[in-house]
């Protein structure tokens, strides 16, 4: 077990320079827009859709080899590929140098939580997969702390070029202990697995990839459950991605205070919200498994009135409270979500439930949530707001996707039985 926990907690570092390395633009975008003479479109584009461009195409192909190849591997050269185009980013003189390297970025990115969750289900049996998976999950939270801490201070002191830098190289040292330490366990280690891959052909993989589709949208549950976490997180994007400017333009904090208050809410109050959801449901999981859709529905449903709290309060302070609060609850949706995909399918299915989940997540949600966001707040200014107050539209127009999103769930709880009754 303790070896287990060893490689939980390498993966999650992994995943934290994932996340890190991709939220990096939300806390030096100001920096940025005034370097560059960016838009807020652009900053949208930069932060979520140049990101997932080119994901679907990345995640899915990486998914396949993960099936059939070393997971360790994959995540190793991953891990250096994105890390140092994340460091590249720093040099880029205009904002189609940096649309390019982000457009990388977000393929190598692609190559880490596909095969990590393969890997944390094979080493961690179903009644811990959840919990397991949301500790991993968390990596995201412990990213944005770094890029909101470290880069906030970073671009305050040395500009945002520095910043790139800065939480670009350590994912090399990274990449080096995860290849010396994690060992590629057997295909359903923690479970009895159904499937195995066969023979390799074009003809072959798509009907791979779509048989797992089909087994995810034939499950009702699952399905609901996917749609919450998509939809939610489209909001959540578009939110977070432009809460740090936010913060700048209505209360004039600068880049260091903001990126502390980005630490503090989405860094450390969401970080407890996903580690508490995945324990959570797992424990009331073992009398109903309706408590991994109530868990996400609740969650999600309880935030929606804190995230209006942060976008109209005129007190920074108040603010922060607010957005902490509304993203621990919102955030206990993740495990949970992650736990029910990966129970529906077979140990070499795996890899593609979440890379198919992670289109929708990073091309829907993280490609349309911020440009979203952006879109809104430029014609916001465009009839008239101030900067401070397009910004606050910007966030207020993302409350009905919280909304939407516990719909979701709650259909999902509706229609799971008592008792765990997933394939695996």
């Amino acid at each position: 077990m303790r070896y287990k926990r060893l490689v939980l907690a390498l993966l999650t570092v992994a995943y934290a320079f994932n996340a890190m390395d991709r939220g990096i633009i939300s806390i030096i975008g100001q920096a940025m827009k005034v370097s560059l003479r960016l838009s807020d479109t652009q900053l949208g584009l930069l932060s979520g859709t140049a990101f997932a461009a080119l994901y679907a195409l990345g995640g899915i192909s990486i998914a396949r080899l993960a099936e059939r190849f070393n997971r360790v591997n994959i995540i190793t050269v991953a891990l250096i590929v994105w890390s140092s185009l994340t460091t590249i980013c720093g040099l880029a003189a205009n904002f189609t140098q940096l649309l390019w390297s982000r457009v990388g970025v977000g393929i190598a990115e692609a190559g880490c939580t596909p095969p990590a969750h393969s890997l944390i289900s094979d080493y961690f049996e179903r009644e811990r997969r959840t919990s397991a998976l949301s500790v991993y999950s968390a990596g995201i939270s412990v990213g944005y702390v770094v890029a909101a801490l470290v880069g906030g201070y970073v671009a305050q002191n040395y500009g945002w070029r520095s910043a790139c830098a800065i939480v670009g190289l350590p994912g090399l040292v990274l990449a080096g202990a995860l290849k010396l330490i994690v060992k590629e366990p057997a295909r359903g280690g923690a479970a009895v697995g159904t499937g195995a891959a066969s023979g390799v052909s074009v003809g072959s993989e798509l009907e791979e990839m779509l048989a797992v589709a089909r087994t995810l949208i034939r499950n009702v549950r699952a399905r609901h459950m996917i749609l919450g976490v998509v939809v939610g997180a489209f909001a959540n994007y578009g939110f977070y991605g432009f809460a740090p400017l936010y913060f700048n333009r209505a209360f004039g904090l600068n880049y260091s205070i903001t990126g502390i208050i980005a630490a503090l809410t989405g860094g450390i109050a969401v970080g407890v919200g996903i580690v508490a959801g995945g324990y959570l449901s797992d424990r009331l999981g073992r009398r109903s498994a309706r408590a991994y859709a109530l868990v996400p529905a609740f969650g999600t449903l309880l935030a929606t009135p804190f995230y209006l709290l942060t976008a109209v309060s005129g007190s920074w302070p108040m603010a922060t409270v607010f957005l902490a609060i509304a993203g621990f609850l919102q955030y206990t949706s993740l495990g949970p979500t992650f736990g029910v995909v990966q129970n529906s399918v077979g140990s070499h299915r795996r890899a593609t439930a979440t890379a198919l989940l992670y289109i929708f997540l990073n091309v829907v949600a993280l490609g349309g949530g911020p440009l979203f966001t952006g879109w809104v707040i430029d014609h916001a200014g465009a009839l008239g707001a101030s900067l401070p107050s397009a910004t606050r539209y910007g966030l207020l127009a993302l409350l009905v996707f919280y909304a939407w999103a516990s719909v979701h769930y709650f259909r999902a709880a509706l229609t799971a039985s008592s008792v765990q009754s997933d394939s695996m």
